[in-house]
């Protein structure tokens, strides 16, 4: 009696020899999809489907190589290339039966696209120049800079101290409403904090508020035009801030 285990075993190196043929050639043929589905989209990675009569092929690409190529159809899902591992002989011959459908659905899908930009004019408006608005806005905000620098330095003298903050509340045209230390609450917020006797930052409407001077950005000429007239009384505050400590001092006799 003979026993199973002396059967013959058919091997499968033809097979999967001939499976790594195909692959790599619609990998390559695919490639050259996928670098013109790129330059198409105008972009390095991403991907399209294209439908067939057979079923929907789903190309992903990126820096112009495929990532996978699958084609799902009726009973049939198979990644014929993959990043993961290859297909089964059977799947991928499922699947290429259908691949010449799937070029052309590709090249119809490109020659639709023929001509839709002719009528596309690329004669456009002028553009506005905002020289003379930056400028402008330079030119206050750097008189501001100029003026708070120079209360930093007082500040500094004054409080004896690297760093620190100023504020005080200004009513909408420009007069003071009390410095931080009096207990006023009416007007708007206007804080200076200042750092080796320059400007950190003047802020305009406490937390949230809008920073016209800081180390980022500029403001808006909206918000700058808004808040600008109202400038005069805070440094008015300050110098009445200063005039009263002055006042306080002369009081004190040794």
């Amino acid at each position: 009696m003979t026993s199973s285990l002396d059967s013959e075993i058919v091997g499968t190196e033809a097979a999967a020899e001939r499976r790594d043929e195909v692959v790599a050639a619609v990998t390559e043929h695919a490639g050259r999809i996928a670098r013109e589905l790129a330059r198409l989209q105008g972009g390095d990675y991403g991907q399209a489907d294209f439908e067939t009569d057979a079923g929907t092929w789903t190309l992903k690409y990126e820096a112009g190589d495929v990532q996978y190529l699958r084609f799902a159809g009726r009973g049939a899902d198979v990644y014929v290339v993959s990043t993961q591992q290859p297909p089964e002989p059977d799947a991928l011959a499922t699947a290429m039966a259908d691949y010449d459908a799937f070029v052309a659905a590709f090249n119809e899908h490109v020659c639709s696209l023929a001509g839709v930009l002719d009528d596309v004019g690329s004669d456009f408006p002028a553009v506005e120049s905002v020289d003379a608005l930056v400028a402008e806005r330079e030119r206050i905000l750097g008189q501001m800079r100029e003026a708070t620098d120079a209360m930093a330095r007082q500040l500094q003298r004054y409080e004896g101290g690297d760093y620190g903050t100023f504020a005080t509340r200004v009513t909408d045209g420009g007069d003071a409403a009390g410095s931080s230390r009096s207990r006023s609450t009416s007007g708007s917020r206007w804080e200076l904090k200042w750092e080796d006797g320059r400007t950190s930052y003047l802020r305009v409407g406490g937390e949230g508020g809008i920073y016209l001077l800081s180390q980022y950005q500029p403001p808006s000429a909206r918000d700058l035009r808004a808040h600008a007239p109202d400038f005069p009384g805070f440094v008015a505050a300050f110098n009445e801030e200063i005039a009263a400590e002055s006042d306080s001092l002369e009081d004190v006799s040794l």
